[in-house]
């Protein structure tokens, strides 16, 4: 096996000091910009790679962060990242991504093997029926966890999300304002702190609107494109048909409106459709997608800041710290028609 290149070596072929070239590789302003350039070309050149397991027994410190969501194929997700990302950059940190696709198991040997790996920190969009103890593992062995987009009762730890009982609410007081009274929601789950606010803010607003809420009008589950277009086949067979529908998220209210428009009817016209998330298919689709701002981003960034701040020593309250979301009205949605089966 080819011998390891060390700091030695580098320093011996520029004629400093061991000490400079580990400041230079770490970009510490300890040095001159030039100098620092010069020893990173020498070390490239050489082949030099950094012993991150070295590093982490003087810092104490791996420099690695564990990120575990639901499914990075759902773009809500990707969004998340691209900011957590962007963040941990900035502390020259790596993370390890893990998709638990609701396995609490999956979720589970990530954790452990985190703590293996002797991972700074965990952010994570907890799977559904997570247990506290499983966080308080993490937290209990110097691994501390911020929590995203799902809350879970019982845990002393920050949690970052949008507030979705208010963002679903704004959807369908938009309904109600434009003389909707069948309004349908679709998708979403009791099991977890998202499903239970969202349902709970389309219920709201229809009382406060005085309109009855039909256990009918409710298809729980969909989270998909697909699962959205078979929602729409139902719901159009109904007796009763909602004139507007309410989507769990942007991919669920896409899904529907080609379920609409495959029944020959005209999404935002014949029915309307609100989405949730504001992703990027949503002002591009046809017709371009009334939805609600759920601020990602502004998760992605808070949550990443917040457990950088907290390895660093200072603490985020702990507790639920809600992004408050922002109603994109597009074509998607229109005023109820007075030919209306309704």
């Amino acid at each position: 096996m080819a011998q390891k290149i060390k700091l030695s070596t580098i320093a011996e072929t520029l004629g400093v000091s061991t000490a400079t070239v580990s400041l230079a590789l770490r970009d510490s302003p300890l040095v001159a910009a030039m100098t620092r350039d010069k020893i990173k070309e020498q070390a490239r050149a050489l082949g030099y790679i950094y012993n991150r397991r070295a590093a982490s027994l003087r810092t104490s410190r791996s420099g690695i962060i564990g990120v575990v969501v639901h499914d990075i194929m759902n773009p809500f997700y990707g969004e998340i990242l691209k900011a957590i990302e962007a963040e941990l950059d900035r502390d020259r940190q790596t993370f390890i991504l893990s998709n638990h696709y609701d396995s609490v198991e999956k979720q589970r040997a990530f954790i452990e093997t985190l703590l293996q790996l002797g991972g700074d920190g965990v952010i994570m969009s907890p799977a559904i029926g997570t247990p506290p103890e499983d966080i308080q593992l993490a937290e209990d062995n110097g691994m501390p966890a911020i929590l995203i987009a799902r809350s879970i009762e019982g845990l002393d730890v920050p949690i970052f999300r949008g507030d979705d009982a208010y963002g679903i609410s704004l959807a369908t007081n938009h309904l109600i304002s434009l003389g909707h009274r069948v309004i349908a929601m679709v998708g979403g789950t009791d099991q977890t702190s998202t499903g239970r606010d969202r349902y709970q803010g389309y219920v709201n607003a229809l009382r406060k609107a005085n309109i009855d809420v039909d256990p009918d009008l409710r298809i729980p589950g969909p989270r998909s494109m697909q699962g959205g277009f078979e929602a729409a086949v139902h719901l159009l067979s109904l007796p009763q048909k909602p004139t507007a529908v309410v989507c769990w998220n942007d991919l669920v209210a896409i899904g529907m409106m080609n379920g609409i428009a495959r029944a020959g009817l005209v999404p935002g016209r014949d029915v309307s459709v609100t989405g949730y998330d504001d992703l990027e298919e949503a002002s591009i689709s046809t017709p371009a997608l009334t939805t609600v701002w759920n601020g990602q981003s502004d998760v992605g960034r808070s949550a990443a800041r917040a457990l950088l701040d907290k390895l660093n020593g200072s603490h985020e309250p702990d507790g639920i710290h809600l992004i408050k979301p922002e109603m994109r009205i597009r074509q998607s949605t229109g005023p109820l028609r007075p030919n209306s089966t309704e």
